[in-house]
């Protein structure tokens, strides 16, 4: 069971600026209700540039209609420029926190805000950009990367409980672990001028334990590492990994990725299957 903070509770017991506004200067609606979650936030100003009213209308659970309501207290008497500097953390924060499974509630709030303030410049945010990566809630590279960025994700399921990507069928995880190796690989390049044999060995098994096996158990998999011959790394697959037809792209887009970034950029991994 989640544990949700007094602010939260009260949020969506008695939420605030329920409704919408007619004639609004900002209109967005953003998610859907076959995913899940849906939320309409119009906002109205006093022709200034100040945000003088704000409602919303959501369709989701109780985090969703709690960021909802927080969203509206928080941009109300702000002015445009300040609202747009508004983040799904600062929404979070607001609420004294939210379960980390529901992150992707202060996402679809921050979503509804960039749209509406769109709405309101005259600007055209073209719907879903990039191609579609996680097909059953209708989740894009571009969306999967931008909450990686603006939120330091490491993991498989820190992506999920963003964007909720990688929460349905999971023919798509290898693909985000994948972009979390690429995002986090150019982000912090690796610098290893001088390694020796001895140590390279060390980091890759520290990195296998540490990194990559947990990972993998979440899907019932498993690797071991059998032995390294310069920079080719053999191992073996297990569990559902070894019969998974994706296990190739398992081995190039998360194992040999994340190998690259934490050990040496010119490593490569072969599958050993006897």
């Amino acid at each position: 069971m989640w544990e949700y903070t007094d602010k939260v509770k009260e949020h969506f017991l008695n939420p605030k600026n329920a409704g919408e506004i007619e004639n609004a200067d900002g209109v967005a609606e953003v998610g859907s209700m076959a995913c899940g979650d849906a939320l309409k936030l119009t906002f109205k100003t006093d022709g200034e540039g100040k945000i003088e009213d704000a409602k919303f209308q959501t369709f989701g659970c109780a985090s969703a209609i709690a960021s909802s309501s927080a969203l509206t207290e928080m941009i109300k008497g702000k002015s445009i420029e300040e609202a747009a500097k508004i983040s799904n953390q600062d929404i979070a924060d607001y609420l004294g926190g939210l379960p980390k499974e529901k992150m992707h509630c202060s996402v679809l709030g921050q979503q509804a805000l960039e749209k509406a303030i769109a709405n309101y410049r005259g600007e055209t945010i073209q719907e879903k950009e990039g191609e579609v990566v996680c097909e059953c809630f209708g989740i894009t590279d571009r969306e999967i990367e931008k909450a990686i960025r603006e939120n330091n994700l490491t993991t498989l399921e820190e992506v999920t409980n963003y964007t909720k990507a990688g929460g349905g069928c999971e023919n798509c995880h290898d693909a985000i672990r994948g972009m979390i190796a690429d995002i986090r690989s150019e982000e912090k390049p690796v610098i290893t001028p001088h390694l020796s044999n001895i140590k390279k060995m060390k980091m890759i098994d520290e990195t296998i334990e540490n990194e990559i096996r947990p990972s993998l158990k979440q899907d019932g998999g498993d690797i071991e590492l059998v032995d390294v011959i310069g920079n080719r790394v053999l191992v073996k697959l297990q569990g559902s990994c070894a019969i998974c037809k994706a296990s190739q792209q398992t081995l190039k887009n998360f194992v040999e990725a994340k190998l690259k970034e934490m050990v040496w950029p010119e490593l490569v991994v072969e599958e050993v299957t006897q």
